[in-house]
């Protein structure tokens, strides 16, 4: 019935195309809404943000995160300046969620089985915007043009 709450594991049986191209494309939606609010120390304050997106299709029982990281992003200039590795923190964030199939309050969360990890602002900011990530990306893998 369209318009209707559905239980997660229906919408997830549902999707369609989660890809590389599909987990890029979710990240330039939500990249001005990300932008737009590092421009506010309020939200964080190293003016930095990575974000890592984990392929759906892979369990935290096939290998390495690393293996299993379908697209990432970094925000804020050039990963040299960096004064920490927010890459590693995002893998760190994004791999609970996986091995949990759960959000995580530090920066990560987990959307029908899609988990996007991202640090670099406070954490509960690093877990909205993976939040708007995740949720770009299931409606890109739903949509049906």
């Amino acid at each position: 019935m369209e318009g209707t709450i559905e239980k997660s594991d229906t919408a997830m049986g549902r999707m369609t195309a989660v890809d590389r191209r599909a987990a890029a494309h979710a990240i330039e939606l939500a990249r001005p809404l990300i932008e737009q609010a590092m421009l506010d120390k309020q939200y964080g304050d190293s003016g930095f943000l990575h974000v890592v997106i984990v392929d759906p299709s892979r369990d935290a029982g096939d290998g390495p995160l690393d293996d299993a990281v379908l697209h990432e992003a970094s925000f804020g200039g050039d990963r040299s300046t960096w004064d920490a590795d927010y890459r590693a923190f995002a893998l760190a964030k994004a791999q609970t969620s996986w091995i949990t199939q759960a959000d995580n309050p530090k920066g990560a969360v987990c959307v029908d089985g899609i988990v996007v990890g991202a640090s670099g602002a406070f954490e509960r900011f690093d877990q909205a915007y993976a939040g708007v990530v995740a949720m770009c990306l299931r409606a890109l893998a739903n949509h049906e043009p």
